[in-house]
C-alpha cells in the first residue's frame, strides 16, 4: 500500500512538471556585452572619435573601463555607428550581428545631456520601418562639456509615443546594456 502511495505521488509530481514546461517557442538566451563601441565619423572628413565602454568581468569587482579618444568638434555632424561585443571568448563575438538580425526586438536609445547635441536614428531599419539605431548621426552645439548614455533595449514597444523618435519613456522592455561617455565638445 505504502508503495502505491509513492509511485502516486511520483507520478502526480512527474505530470504537474510536464504541464507546467513551457514550449511556447525557443528560448532566446541574453547574449554577454562586455564592450560598447561607438564610432563617429565628421560628415565633412576630419579626425574619427571613438569611445568605448569595457567589462570584461561583468558585475565583477573590476571597475569599466571608458575610453574617449578625442573631444568632439562644436556645430559638427557626426555620422555614427555602434558596435556590440564579447570579447569573454576567443575569438570576440560581435553582439552587434545578432542584434541586427533580430531588429523587431531590440532598439538602442541615445541621450546626451546638457545640451551637447542630438541623435537622429539612421537605416537600417526593422522589416516595419521603426529604427534600430546601429547607425545614427549626433549633430553637436556650441562649446561645453556633457555625458552620452547608451541604452539597448529588448522588446520595446517601437509604436508607443516618441519610441520611433528616440524617447526612451514610453519604450519599456528590458535593458540589455546601458553605458555612459563624458565627452567634450569644444
Amino acid at each position: 500500500m505504502k508503495t502505491i502511495k509513492i509511485l502516486s505521488l511520483a507520478l502526480l509530481v512527474t505530470f504537474f512538471q510536464s504541464c507546467n514546461d513551457d514550449d511556447s517557442g525557443p528560448v532566446n538566451e541574453e547574449e554577454l556585452i562586455t564592450t560598447v563601441r561607438l564610432n563617429l565619423m565628421p560628415a565633412g572628413g576630419g579626425t574619427a572619435v571613438t569611445m568605448t565602454y569595457t567589462d570584461l568581468d561583468g558585475d565583477g569587482p573590476t571597475a569599466p573601463i571608458v575610453i574617449v579618444s578625442d573631444n568632439l568638434t562644436a556645430n559638427t555632424t557626426y555620422n555614427g555607428s555602434i558596435t556590440l561585443l564579447n570579447e569573454s571568448v576567443s575569438p570576440a563575438e560581435n553582439i552587434s550581428e545578432e542584434v541586427a538580425e533580430e531588429a523587431l526586438d531590440h532598439q538602442f536609445f541615445y541621450n546626451a545631456t546638457n545640451g551637447i547635441g542630438t541623435f537622429s536614428y539612421v537605416a537600417p531599419f526593422d522589416s516595419n520601418g521603426n529604427p534600430v539605431g546601429l547607425n545614427f548621426t549626433f549633430t553637436t552645439t556650441t562649446p561645453t562639456a556633457g555625458v552620452i548614455t547608451v541604452v539597448l533595449r529588448h522588446e520595446p514597444n517601437k509604436d508607443a509615443a516618441g519610441v520611433s523618435t528616440g524617447e526612451i519613456a514610453n519604450a519599456g522592455g528590458e535593458t540589455d546594456i546601458q553605458v555612459t561617455f563624458p565627452v567634450t565638445v569644444e
